[in-house]
């Protein structure tokens, strides 16, 4: 597929979905919220791709909606009037997808705004050692809710009431976002996208069907009560227990060779 907004490639079992309106810090309009959703189903429904990477290309990962959009269109309200049906995320992430792949957000850069979105939805976060973590929208007149809200259970409470209220006079450090449990690694700039590649690649090693199996139930818990999503996780295991790859990990195990995992299938689906 053919995008304006977006980068879209595959690196071995890796697939790669890049933020690509540097001159504009990589700020989402209309056009890339809309390419967003085909974007991530393009990867998700290819069986190659095992693990997908989301970051951005230039000195920004996401800098969220484009203000000079929002002024052009005379405001939020008239930006968004008609598109109210898409949901909170407008579907731009892989959770607001419906994707089960792993998913790697690698910072590369500034992350500000509705950024966030795409860290608090991803399975692993990554920074580079120039990144930085900001959220500016009550210094241009908006509500901050929806992205600090992802945040809750993440970081510290005071911690996303800092960054709400500080706006944009406060910014946090990939080594302030690692200490506060935002970010679990960090490499550095000059070869941040071999790294991010290399961790990729551990992780597609594994699995596909049981990692996408395994998502679910543990994403599942944040908005269930514990007993629920432990008697959602037993069936996501006892479903799995004939899965080829079940018996198959086993056996690469015992016979001390690397297993030849079956197609990904996605959980409940």
């Amino acid at each position: 597929m053919e995008y304006e907004t977006l980068v879209v490639e595959k690196r071995g079992h890796v697939g790669w979905l890049s933020f690509n309106r540097p001159d504009s810090l990589n700020a989402f309009n209309l056009l890339m919220s809309n390419e967003l959703s085909r974007a991530w189903s393009e990867l998700d429904e290819d069986d190659e791709v095992r693990v997908i990477v989301n970051t951005g290309r230039g000195r920004a990962f996401q800098t969220g909606v484009d203000v000079k959009e929002v002024s052009a269109a005379g405001g939020m309200g008239e930006r968004n009037r008609g598109r109210e049906g898409e949901g909170s995320k407008g579907g731009m992430t892989a959770r607001s997808n419906n994707v089960w792949k792993p998913v790697i957000c690698a910072v590369n850069g500034i992350c500000a705004g509705g950024g966030f979105h795409f860290v608090v939805d991803a399975d692993v976060v990554v920074a580079s050692s120039s990144a930085t973590f900001v959220d500016p929208h009550t210094s241009v007149g908006q509500v901050s809710a929806l992205e600090p809200i992802g945040l809750v259970g993440r970081i510290p409470f005071e911690a996303i009431m800092r960054l709400v209220l500080m706006g944009r006079h406060e910014r946090l450090s990939s080594e302030r976002a690692r200490e506060l449990g935002l970010v679990s690694q960090i490499f550095e700039a000059e070869n941040f996208e071999a790294e991010v590649q290399d961790l990729a690649e551990t992780i597609a090693s594994n699995s596909p069907s049981t990692m996408m199996a395994s998502k679910k139930p543990i994403w599942g818990a944040l908005e269930r009560s514990r007993e629920a999503a432990m008697a959602y996780g037993l069936e996501m295991v006892r479903d799995f227990w004939d899965h080829p790859d079940n018996l198959e990990g086993a056996r690469a195990f015992a016979e001390k060779r690397e297993a030849t995992w079956a197609s990904p299938r996605a959980p409940g689906i």
